[in-house]
């Protein structure tokens, strides 16, 4: 592929290696690429600074140890998140909901998909009462045989962008705009919303302390990551941005 960090060639051998590891990203080739040309960034510093370990995964653990400094977060910082985030710490929230699935496909325009949705969505606010005969009609997900319907579902079951939308909408609310995900465009409507309880803060006080030293370790890589691809001869790609993969 005719691609070399600070002189040395990656193999094409290691890049197919990595391919099974992103098969859910948009473009798996490149998020593989990213990932190997990043790896060879970290072990080259490792070799700079004579780190030596185990196996490549151990070099690079131990360098992040060493040059990613990431400061504690004090009861003050975990508190302000916790208020600031009410909804990660509610156990027993649901929503009871329904959806109506556009797949989007290589042989259909995605105006085309888009437009039906939001006419679609338009004539259910009119009258929701044809919500199960037009998901049965439109909807390409099995759902629709049963009007559309997903059951009851807590928060972190659907994909993100769905998951967000739902929790924001109230008992018989339409989200304003069909949703798009990875799957295609969904008309979604929660027919209940069961609230659920605010935890403590005391019972989750190390939870936060720790989701905060996640964060902050995420920010620290990327930060080092953007170093030193800065300072590298990165040939044949060019890195948007220093992404930190490795630390997912």
């Amino acid at each position: 592929m005719g691609i070399s960090v600070n002189g040395v060639d990656i193999d094409d051998q290691l890049i197919e290696q990595e391919l099974p590891h992103h098969r859910d990203a948009a473009n798996p080739l490149k998020a593989s690429v990213h990932e190997v040309v990043l790896r060879t960034v970290l072990l080259q510093e490792a070799d700079r600074l004579g780190i030596a370990s185990a196996d490549d995964d151990a070099r690079i653990e131990a360098l992040l140890t060493q040059e990613v400094t990431v400061p504690q977060a004090d009861e003050a910082a975990c508190l302000t998140y916790y208020r600031n985030h009410p909804q990660r710490f509610t156990h027993g929230e649901m929503v009871e909901a329904r959806h109506i699935l556009f797949q989007v496909t290589p042989t259909i325009p995605l105006d085309l998909v888009r437009d039906t949705a939001e006419d679609i969505l338009a004539a259910l606010q009119a009258a929701p009462e044809r919500f199960a005969e037009l998901a049965a009609q439109y909807s390409n997900c099995p759902s629709g045989a049963v009007g559309g319907s997903l059951g009851q579902l807590q928060r972190g079951e659907c994909v993100p962008e769905f998951d967000a939308v739902l929790f924001r909408l109230n008992a018989g609310e339409f989200a304003a705009r069909p949703v798009e995900t990875r799957f295609g465009l969904h008309i979604v409507q929660v027919v209940r919303r069961i609230d659920g309880t605010l935890l403590p803060f005391e019972t989750v006080k190390s939870q936060v302390a720790a989701w905060l030293a996640t964060a902050a370790l995420q920010r620290g890589v990327h930060q080092y990551l953007q170093i030193l691809v800065g300072r590298a001869r990165i040939e044949g790609i060019t890195l948007e941005g220093a992404a930190t993969p490795l630390m997912q």
